[in-house]
C-alpha cells in the first residue's frame, strides 16, 4: 500500500483520481480498500459538500482545517465528505481530487444524492 492515490468513480461513470495525505486516517483508509472497493451513498449538503457515511470508522486526525473545492474530508470519524466550495471546521483532511475545478466536480456530482465508488489505484 505503497501508493497514495485513490479513485473515485461516481455514479454515471466519471472517474477522478486524488491524493491522499498521509495520516493514520488515510492509513486505515487505504487498509480497507485493499479488501474491496467501498461505495458511499452521498448527499448534498448546504450546496458545498457531498456527504456520506463510509460504514465503518477511521482513526480521526482532526483540526481546524479551511477546505476548498475537490478536498477530501472525514468528518465525525465515519463520513466522507467531498469538497466543491469552500467551509472551515474542525475535520480530518484524507486528501484531494487531482486537478479537477469546482465546476467539473458540481457537474459530475449533480444536484441530488449521488454514490461514489473509492478504489485503490
Amino acid at each position: 500500500m505503497e501508493s497514495n492515490t485513490i479513485e473515485l468513480t461516481i455514479e454515471g461513470g466519471k472517474t477522478f483520481t486524488a491524493t491522499l495525505v498521509d495520516n493514520s486516517s488515510t492509513q486505515a483508509l487505504k487498509e480497507q480498500l485493499a479488501k474491496g472497493d467501498i461505495t458511499v451513498k452521498m448527499e448534498d449538503y448546504a450546496n458545498m459538500e457531498k456527504v456520506g457515511s463510509l460504514g465503518l470508522h477511521l482513526p480521526r486526525n482532526d483540526r481546524q482545517t479551511t477546505t476548498g473545492p475537490g478536498d477530501l474530508i472525514l468528518y465525525q470519524g465515519h463520513n466522507f465528505v467531498i469538497y466543491y466550495d469552500t467551509n472551515s471546521w474542525n475535520f480530518t483532511r484524507l486528501g484531494k481530487i487531482d486537478n479537477a475545478t469546482q465546476a467539473e466536480l458540481k457537474a459530475a456530482l449533480g444536484k441530488g444524492d449521488v454514490k461514489v465508488t473509492l478504489s485503490l489505484k
